[in-house]
């Protein structure tokens, strides 16, 4: 049986993509997902000829959207945000010359009849936004930590997503190594 429907967003990781040499690292453990957000980028492109639609295309885009976490681990700013910690003095420090480095995004999201795994092999994201805010006596409300997400195809092969269900033969390691097509 199928899922009617999903919910659930857990285990969250990231795997930095070196693309000269097509490598992922290990993945690593993001962990405090709130929320994912990505929507599909692209569109519809029509040529009209003899007074119709001649000929109609789907440009695929990838996607692009935001990754709610309780707080950005300091390992994810060094690995894809380029920060640098100093060792002498225990300090880390944002560099203004810095680039994101491109990275896989894994994730699980749950469904009424079994997990869906996915993939996004080609992301890049912006630093998050510094907020913080006072105690209000009685209750304490965390602030949350945001990163703009883009998914694009990968220069190498075009590939953007891969997803796994439960019982599939990738779905138990899914964690463990980025998992690449064979096709």
């Amino acid at each position: 049986m199928a899922n009617k429907v999903k919910f659930g967003l857990s285990k969250c990781y990231y795997a930095v993509w070196t693309e000269e040499g097509d490598t992922y690292a290990n993945p690593v453990a993001l962990p405090g997902a709130v929320n994912l957000s990505l929507t599909q980028s692209g569109g519809e492109t029509n040529f009209r000829a003899d007074n119709v639609d001649y000929w109609t295309t789907f440009s695929n885009g990838g996607y692009s959207g935001s990754l709610e976490l309780a707080k950005v681990p300091d390992a994810f700013k060094v690995d894809v945000l380029g920060e640098a910690m100093d060792s002498t003095n225990g300090i880390q420090y944002e560099l203004g010359n810095a680039q994101p480095k491109a990275f896989a995004l894994l994730f699980q999201v749950e469904g009424d009849d079994e997990g869906i795994r996915f993939a996004f092999y080609n992301c890049k994201c912006s630093r998050p936004s510094v907020e913080s805010q006072t105690t209000s006596g009685d209750s304490i409300e965390p602030a949350t930590e945001t990163l703009d997400i883009t998914a694009k195809a990968r220069p190498v092969d075009d590939l953007i997503k891969g997803v796994a269900v439960e019982g599939s033969s990738s779905y138990a390691d899914w964690f463990t190594a980025v998992k690449k097509p064979t096709i």
